[in-house]
């Protein structure tokens, strides 16, 4: 299949929609109400510190709503306004955000249903409509509904189409691309599906693994072993290899992105010498602004001296499970929550680890004065984010008049 000729002809269709509908000012209204946060925008102008009682929160410079998210969620809204009676399908969660989905299944947009492994796309009928996701994707999903006559209503994040043209760029050139991110997340899944050939990484581990089977050759069928979930077909590591180009999940570290780029080229060096790099190694620039303006905020937190960290984001949101990784990195207690429900009591916290694991911890909340360091992740609307800074500021009230 010609990815790139199918989407070109798609966009050019007139049941494809990239922009909004004219609803803007309307919904930016209704998002505001419904996610921005006064107390948020309270401790931003305070120099991101607020100290009430014995809290002292301390936010990060950069969190939250990414404008990719926002536009998203904007084009769901307006999509809702402008067809008020037809059937709106989503393919899946809008963003990574317990809220904000529950809010569109409370404004009637179906959620396709996962059945063995497939989405259930039968439900679909000829002229609904149906929302792409910030994160995109599979050409083949795209090609299924076009088939059905849907109106498709595209939010994908230009990040992620940018990564989507560094793989075309790829195929074109029959270079295999080496996608940094996790094979089941859904953006590393369509991104694939406009690669050629393709083997995904996680890791720096399973990078220096295929670096040394580059430069030293290794068991066959051990490597396809490993990463039979994580390449295309028919991939063969003693032919694929020959000529590679870096890519990435947009929400994966970007340290960790450009060690994998790094390696890669001077694997390519050792392999080929420097004169032949350009004839079997690509890399572009795919690191997500907002990610990366996240992550070093993140960085820059965790230098302060804190009592313990609260990261808060969807469990399933890659961005702020690498965002908890790096208070974990430095053995800082911290709490990986979704909403403030988690928060249980003075005493007990539920939340999530970097394994995926959800556990209740006690003890959560020191006693006396404490320094509290808050970020979240690109898809947490403010207002779960000052929920959870009122619910700390009440505990710490409670346990100060006991």
């Amino acid at each position: 299949m010609d990815t790139k000729a199918f989407k070109r002809a798609l966009q050019h269709s007139e049941n494809y929609h990239r922009r909004g509908f004219g609803h803007q000012e309307e919904v930016a209204t209704q998002l505001h109400s419904e996610y921005q946060s006064s107390l948020i925008q309270e401790i931003r102008d305070r120099d991101y510190s607020l100290t009430r009682g014995d809290v002292t929160i301390r936010l990060a410079e950069a969190f939250g709503f990414c404008w990719g998210v926002e536009r998203a969620v904007a084009m769901a809204y307006e999509t809702r306004k402008h067809f008020p009676s037809e059937q709106i399908w989503i393919t899946n969660e809008i963003i990574h955000n317990p809220s904000v989905n529950q809010r569109l299944r409370e404004m009637q947009v179906g959620f396709i249903t996962v059945e063995a492994g497939q989405k259930d796309f039968s439900v679909v009928g000829s002229g609904d409509v149906v929302i792409l996701p910030a994160f995109g994707a599979s050409v083949q999903e795209m090609q299924v509904l076009n088939d059905k006559g849907c109106k498709i209503v595209d939010t994908t994040c230009p990040w992620v189409s940018k990564v989507w043209n560094t793989v075309e760029k790829h195929k074109k050139i029959d270079c295999t691309s080496i996608i940094h991110g996790k094979y089941k997340h859904e953006e590393t899944v369509a991104t694939s599906s406009f690669a050629g050939k393709y083997l995904i990484v996680l890791n720096l581990q399973e990078a220096e693994y295929v670096a040394d089977y580059i430069l030293r050759g290794g068991n066959r069928d051990e490597f396809i072993a490993k990463f039979s979930k994580a390449c295309s077909p028919g991939f063969d590591p003693d032919t694929d290899l020959e000529k590679v180009g870096i890519a990435n999940q947009t929400t994966m570290l970007k340290g960790e992105t450009e060690q994998i780029g790094k390696l890669f080229e001077h694997t390519m060096i050792k392999k080929y010498s420097p004169t032949e790099l350009d004839r079997h190694f690509q890399s572009f620039n795919t690191i997500c602004d907002a990610t990366q303006e996240r992550q070093d905020a993140m960085l820059e937190l965790v230098e302060e001296k804190l009592d313990f960290m609260v990261v808060i984001g969807g469990f399933n949101s890659s961005n702020t499970s690498h965002l908890q990784e790096i208070a974990v990195e430095r053995k800082l207690p911290s709490y990986h929550i979704d909403s403030v429900e988690r928060i249980l009591s003075a005493s007990c916290i539920e939340h999530c680890q970097l394994n995926g694991n959800i556990e209740i911890s006690e003890k959560w909340l020191p006693d006396g004065k404490i320094v509290v360091g808050i970020t979240s992740g690109a898809s947490t609307p403010d207002k779960v984010v000052e929920d959870i800074i009122k619910k700390i500021f009440e505990l710490k009230q409670l346990a100060a008049v006991v």
